[in-house]
């Protein structure tokens, strides 16, 4: 059985029918329009989780009508507008789900990733501080993941090198702290650490256009000149349309 076939049997067992135990209707006790909520929000989420946002509205949109202020429901109808490219309706809810949720982390997190979509970096910023405040997160590492990215963007290295260095010690395998610290090092013209960044990094990411620059980079700088080459035809041929290539033909000159 599926995920979404389970769930939707579960919202079923919950309301389909005569939803009736004895003479009580489990809608009409806080338990059962509880229970009901849960499962109307488990069955949205379970759509968002395979990208199909239209069918995840129907059912959150329901457990919002039995409880408005379920701030996981409309946490996860805000994630379908933003996904759907509607920043106001996502704003919306989103907000509800802050004031609704006594300031949780991951919604604050996600908010922060919303803001920082809409390239509202301080305002992202700012939310993330408050999602890195919790001690306790389990996903905290990205956070700080999230906090590097946005102060990059808003060209404060430091702080960016220090957020994506936390990170790592929260977590050692956090792939776009591993790249960004091994671009920053490189710039910084720490070269044995930026090699040790993108060695790790190779591990646990996807090479993409921006760490294929910096593997021929680090490549001519330790002299493996057969090792540049050939990250340099997988540049051309994977990118060539690329920022990235376009650097690596101006500093190849």
């Amino acid at each position: 059985m599926t995920l979404r076939v389970a769930l939707f049997l579960m919202v079923v067992g919950l309301l389909a029918g005569c939803v009736t135990t004895g003479d009580t209707n489990p809608m009409k006790t806080p338990e059962g329009r509880e229970k009901a909520v849960n499962a109307y929000v488990q069955l949205g989420v379970g759509y968002l989780q395979q990208g199909d946002t239209e069918r995840a509205k129907a059912p959150l949109q329901k457990a919002l009508d039995i409880d408005p202020s379920n701030a996981d429901a409309n946490a996860a109808l805000a994630m379908a507008f933003q996904i759907e490219m509607e920043p106001e309706l996502a704003e919306k809810y989103y907000r509800r789900a802050l004031s609704e949720s006594d300031d949780s982390t991951r919604i604050l997190n996600n908010y922060g990733s919303f803001l920082y979509d809409q390239k509202r970096y301080e305002d992202a910023y700012e939310y993330f501080q408050k999602a890195a405040a919790d001690t306790m997160y389990p996903e905290r590492s990205r956070v700080f993941e999230n906090l590097g990215l946005t102060a990059l963007k808003l060209n404060q290295r430091d702080k960016a090198k220090l957020h994506f260095q936390k990170a790592l010690r929260l977590d050692p395998t956090q792939p776009s702290s591993l790249l960004e610290l091994g671009i920053l090092t490189y710039e910084d013209k720490e070269y044995v650490p930026a090699r040790d960044y993108y060695t790790r990094y190779q591990k646990v990411g996807q090479q993409n256009a921006r760490s294929i620059l910096l593997g021929i980079r680090l490549a001519v700088i330790f002299e493996e000149r057969d090792v540049a080459a050939s990250d340099a035809l997988q540049l051309k041929r994977l990118y060539p349309a690329s920022p990235e290539y376009q650097q690596y033909l101006l500093e190849k000159k």
